[in-house]
């Protein structure tokens, strides 16, 4: 577990610096969707299906957006569609409001559908602030597994922060000398 907390946390952090390359955020969005999914059918965090499917997740969808840079269009709205679902069902579950029935997969399918619209409208600041939310995330849950005690309120507090970090960052607001994307 210590291996996937860590695998986590260095693929959120990657995300959140270097942003929207697309493997990259494929390979984060796969491992978030992975975990995501074994919470909703709550698989014992113990087991090595919890290293295994966010592991073959991240590898597949950072491997299906390297290959598909033709299709750049289709895979970002796929990534948006899917990073939304994974985003909408993180947020609740750091406050520790999910129970994980028929209202989560609406509201993963409500995710999807924001997520592909946003994408689709704004491509470049939708990969830019997708993958800053994606690496927080990451980073938190792999921080969650290392601390399982770490508190919810803190948590989300601490998600934002670094999302808007990264955000920062990737901008050149905080010192990475990046450019803010065209609309």
């Amino acid at each position: 577990m210590v291996i996937l907390a860590l695998s986590l946390i260095a693929l959120g952090i990657a995300l959140l610096v270097l942003g929207a390359r697309l493997s990259i955020l494929g390979a984060g969005v796969g491992a978030l969707l992975g975990i995501g999914l074994l919470r909703m059918f709550e698989v014992p965090p113990d087991g090595s299906l919890w290293f295994i499917l966010p592991v073959a997740l991240a590898i597949v969808c950072a491997l299906g957006a390297g290959v598909m840079k033709g299709l750049v269009d289709i895979v970002t709205l796929a990534i948006g569609a899917l990073a939304g679902s994974a985003i909408l069902l993180a947020l609740p579950d750091l406050f520790g409001f999910l129970q994980f029935g028929l209202s989560e997969w609406i509201l993963a399918l409500v995710g999807a559908v924001i997520g592909a619209v946003i994408m689709r409208r704004f491509a470049q600041w939708s990969l830019l602030i997708l993958s800053a939310l994606v690496g927080a995330l990451l980073t938190m849950r792999g921080l969650q597994l290392l601390l399982p005690s770490l508190p919810g309120t803190f948590a989300s507090l601490l998600t934002l922060a670094l999302a808007g970090s990264g955000i920062a960052y990737q901008v050149g607001w905080l010192g990475g000398g990046k450019q803010v994307p065209q609309a």
